[in-house]
């Protein structure tokens, strides 16, 4: 009676958490506080102690749980406690409802990393970016910590190559998940893919903004044969080698080291190809317009040797101002090769005998500088110029064309009219072979005369071929 006295006291939400045994006594009914759950499934539970060893979590169940260490955490690196601490509470998964010792086994990294790849997948589908924090070092790449650890390849890291990855442990970084497999819960992400959309809104911003003419700093990147790529805060921009100095360049390392800091001037932007052409020599002093306060034609300076064409010999006379010596100029003897007379880097004496400001070109001449003759030095026979040459050539050839003729006039003139036909028509024959001969020699004394400016102009045009060319490739390569 006592007992459904009781019963009859309690509210029925009271009543389910009581029950009668087998003896007839009224006992907790503990069944029902227990509970119900599968392995694979995510449950709450409180933290009750922390060792080294194991973490004991209150889920409700019959026993407490076990969390063995290396179910805690992604990190390797890190002790329970540092992880966790009595009275937390988490989220555990089951992973084993009862052990061959009859316990109840649970993971916390599991349970984070089902969580995770929930997000995980919602940004992939989404091309959304993450967040999240280098914590190992692996063989070709790093272990990001995004919820779950996700692997990053040494060739996304970055936008160039990177040979230091202990530079990134224990950093934050922000990448694009660009592969998921959730059967073996791997996840791939790139932070090379987060840095070209931040690198394109850059270059976007900077083509809109960016005018012609305007000084800009920037860190040499790379160097090429054709010129420098200058990174100009996130968007590259390339000087071409005949930019870099006023003088002769062989190449750009000559001018500029990767890392140099340098100041620039924007010369060309294409809006529709995103390409900025720079120039370095702009930013310097132009020798040119110092020339005309230095020197004057007939002035004979000190020089040296750069370079050695077919045609003649490039002389710089000072940094950035370089002349032309035309073979006919070399030497007051007859010369096939330049190399018959000077070599690289000889300093010589040289004759100003032409300035172009225009074209910015100055022709010297070495024959017509005065020169110290050298000891035990024996003279060379003078040629004659090719100008005269070929007017003495064209007088005797003209002169043994004409002699005949005069000779038959003076034979003919003693002869009266129409008696002898023959010999009229001869002399019209021989003089208009002196016409075409005459004609001739004139056509090649101008081709002789134009021949400084032809070569002189032939390598301008093909190094602004070569550039064109080079630009345009150098282009392809950056968009790539």
């Amino acid at each position: 009676m006592e007992k459904n006295k009781i019963l009859n006291n309690l509210s029925e939400e009271e009543k389910q958490y009581l029950t009668v045994n087998e003896k007839g006594e009224i006992v907790p009914n503990y069944e029902i506080t227990i509970v119900s759950f599968e392995e694979g499934d995510i449950v709450k539970g409180t933290v009750v102690k922390v060792n080294k060893d194991e973490v004991l979590v209150d889920v409700g169940y019959k026993s407490e749980g076990v969390i063995p260490p290396r179910e805690l955490s992604v990190r390797y690196d890190l002790e329970p406690h540092e992880i966790i601490s009595v009275n937390d509470e988490i989220e555990v998964l089951v992973l084993q409802k009862e052990d061959q010792d009859g316990r109840l086994i649970l993971s916390k990294k599991r349970a984070e990393t089902q969580r995770a790849l929930e997000k995980i997948e919602e940004a992939y589908r989404e091309d959304k970016l993450i967040k999240g924090v280098v914590i190992d070092l692996v063989r070709g790449g790093l272990i990001v910590d995004i919820g779950m650890r996700a692997f990053l390849p040494g060739s996304l890291i970055d936008l160039k190559k990177v040979t230091d990855f202990n530079a990134y442990l224990n950093k934050e970084v922000i990448c694009k998940v660009i592969n998921i497999d959730r059967q073996k819960n791997n996840v791939i992400i790139s932070r090379k893919a987060y840095l070209e959309i931040e690198k394109k809104k850059l270059r976007d911003t900077f083509i809109k903004n960016v005018k012609v003419g305007q000084v800009k700093k920037g860190v040499i990147s790379n160097i090429l044969d054709f010129g420098a790529f200058v990174d100009l805060g996130g968007v590259d921009g390339l000087i071409h080698i005949s930019e870099l100095s006023w003088g002769h360049v062989n190449h750009p390392s000559e001018i500029v080291k990767i890392g140099d800091e340098v100041e620039v001037v924007i010369l060309e932007v294409d809006k529709e190809k995103k390409r900025v052409a720079l120039g370095l020599k702009q930013t310097q002093i132009d020798p040119w317009m110092e020339l005309t306060k230095k020197y004057a034609i007939g002035d004979v300076v000190d020089g040296k040797v750069i370079k050695i064409v077919p045609f003649g010999a490039f002389v710089q006379i000072e940094d950035g101002i370089e002349g032309l010596v035309h073979i006919s100029e070399i030497a007051v003897y007859s010369v096939e090769k330049p190399e018959e007379v000077v070599n690289i880097d000889d300093k010589i004496k040289v004759k100003i005998i032409d300035i172009d400001f225009d074209k910015r070109r100055i022709g010297l001449s070495i024959r017509q500088a005065p020169r110290e003759k050298k000891e035990g030095e024996e003279p060379k026979p003078i040629a004659r110029p090719i100008e005269k040459e070929i007017k003495v050539e064209e007088e005797i050839k003209v002169k043994e064309e004409i002699e005949p003729v005069k000779e038959e006039i003076k034979v003919d003139e003693k002869v009266e009219p129409g008696k002898d036909k023959a010999k009229v028509e001869e002399e019209i024959k021989l003089t208009e072979e002196k016409e075409k001969i005459k004609e001739k020699a004139k056509h090649h004394k101008e081709k002789i005369k134009d021949e400084e400016e032809v070569e002189y102009t032939k390598e301008d045009k093909s190094v602004k071929e070569e550039k064109k060319a080079k630009e345009d490739k150098s282009g392809e390569i950056k968009d790539k």
